[in-house]
Protein backbone atom coordinates (compact mmCIF):
# COMPACT_ATOMS: atom_id res chain seq x y z
CA UNK A 1 0.00 0.00 0.00
CA UNK A 2 1.20 3.64 -0.82
CA UNK A 3 0.28 7.42 -0.27
CA UNK A 4 -0.58 9.13 -3.36
CA UNK A 5 1.48 12.24 -1.57
CA UNK A 6 4.36 11.00 -0.13
CA UNK A 7 7.38 11.91 -1.92
CA UNK A 8 9.29 8.41 -0.77
CA UNK A 9 5.95 6.42 -1.94
CA UNK A 10 6.67 8.25 -5.75
CA UNK A 11 10.69 7.54 -5.96
CA UNK A 12 9.48 3.67 -4.52
CA UNK A 13 7.42 3.75 -7.73
CA UNK A 14 9.76 5.66 -9.90
CA UNK A 15 7.01 8.71 -10.32
CA UNK A 16 10.10 10.83 -8.79
CA UNK A 17 13.48 10.68 -9.86
CA UNK A 18 16.25 9.07 -7.30
CA UNK A 19 19.63 7.41 -7.90
CA UNK A 20 18.51 3.83 -7.11
CA UNK A 21 21.27 1.54 -5.50
CA UNK A 22 19.91 -1.42 -4.76
CA UNK A 23 15.60 -2.26 -5.06
CA UNK A 24 13.53 -5.60 -4.44
CA UNK A 25 9.84 -6.46 -4.18
CA UNK A 26 9.82 -4.86 -0.49
CA UNK A 27 13.26 -2.24 -0.18
CA UNK A 28 14.43 0.59 -2.35
CA UNK A 29 17.84 2.05 -1.63
CA UNK A 30 19.07 5.50 -3.05
CA UNK A 31 21.17 8.75 -2.70
CA UNK A 32 20.11 11.11 -0.63
CA UNK A 33 19.90 14.53 -2.03
CA UNK A 34 20.94 16.41 0.97
CA UNK A 35 24.46 14.33 2.10
CA UNK A 36 25.39 14.44 5.49
CA UNK A 37 28.16 12.33 4.92
CA UNK A 38 30.29 11.35 1.92
CA UNK A 39 28.09 8.42 2.15
CA UNK A 40 24.60 8.78 2.76
CA UNK A 41 22.08 6.46 1.35
CA UNK A 42 18.47 6.25 2.14
CA UNK A 43 16.57 2.51 2.59
CA UNK A 44 12.88 2.22 2.18
CA UNK A 45 9.94 0.09 2.52
CA UNK A 46 8.14 0.17 -0.52
CA UNK A 47 4.90 -0.12 1.86
CA UNK A 48 3.84 3.10 3.33
CA UNK A 49 4.47 3.10 7.19
CA UNK A 50 4.77 6.70 9.00
CA UNK A 51 7.86 5.46 10.98
CA UNK A 52 9.27 3.02 13.55
CA UNK A 53 6.52 3.87 15.41
CA UNK A 54 3.73 2.21 13.27
CA UNK A 55 6.14 -0.96 13.14
CA UNK A 56 4.76 -4.18 14.15
CA UNK A 57 5.05 -8.01 14.54
CA UNK A 58 4.22 -8.29 11.17
CA UNK A 59 7.32 -6.37 9.77
CA UNK A 60 10.26 -8.38 11.44
CA UNK A 61 11.14 -9.60 7.92
CA UNK A 62 10.77 -6.57 6.27
CA UNK A 63 13.35 -4.54 8.96
CA UNK A 64 15.70 -8.09 8.41
CA UNK A 65 15.91 -7.03 5.04
CA UNK A 66 16.13 -3.34 5.35
CA UNK A 67 19.30 -4.38 7.46
CA UNK A 68 20.78 -6.88 5.03
CA UNK A 69 20.77 -4.24 2.36
CA UNK A 70 22.25 -1.94 4.51
CA UNK A 71 25.02 -4.21 5.29
CA UNK A 72 25.57 -4.92 1.73
CA UNK A 73 25.71 -1.67 0.75
CA UNK A 74 28.13 -0.35 3.33
CA UNK A 75 30.52 -3.13 1.80
CA UNK A 76 29.72 -2.00 -1.61
CA UNK A 77 30.36 1.56 -0.92
CA UNK A 78 33.26 0.83 0.98
CA UNK A 79 32.53 1.86 4.44
CA UNK A 80 32.44 -1.42 5.82
CA UNK A 81 35.92 -1.44 7.39
CA UNK A 82 35.87 2.32 8.72
CA UNK A 83 32.56 1.89 10.14
CA UNK A 84 28.66 3.09 9.32
CA UNK A 85 25.95 4.13 11.30
CA UNK A 86 22.43 3.66 10.53
CA UNK A 87 19.22 5.44 11.89
CA UNK A 88 16.14 6.23 11.12
CA UNK A 89 14.43 9.62 13.08
CA UNK A 90 10.69 9.60 15.02
CA UNK A 91 8.80 12.28 14.92
CA UNK A 92 9.73 16.40 14.17
CA UNK A 93 11.53 16.39 17.12
CA UNK A 94 13.62 13.82 16.18
CA UNK A 95 14.26 15.28 12.74
CA UNK A 96 11.98 13.08 10.98
CA UNK A 97 11.17 15.33 7.82
CA UNK A 98 9.11 12.83 5.52
CA UNK A 99 6.86 10.98 7.14
CA UNK A 100 7.85 7.38 5.56
CA UNK A 101 9.73 5.09 7.51
CA UNK A 102 13.18 5.59 6.28
CA UNK A 103 16.62 4.85 7.13
CA UNK A 104 19.98 7.01 7.04
CA UNK A 105 23.07 4.70 5.84
CA UNK A 106 26.20 6.90 7.08
CA UNK A 107 29.91 7.11 6.28
CA UNK A 108 33.17 7.78 4.71
CA UNK A 109 34.20 10.03 8.15
CA UNK A 110 34.42 10.18 12.03
CA UNK A 111 30.97 10.36 13.35
CA UNK A 112 30.96 12.41 16.67
CA UNK A 113 28.59 11.25 19.96
CA UNK A 114 26.31 11.79 21.22
CA UNK A 115 24.54 12.50 17.39
CA UNK A 116 22.34 15.03 18.44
Amino acid sequence: MSDPNCLFCKIAAREVPAEILRESDRVVAFRDVNPQAPTHILLIPKEHIESLAEVGDAHGSLLADIVQAAAHLARTEGIDEGGWRFVSNVGPDAGQAVFHLHFHLLGGRPMGWPPG
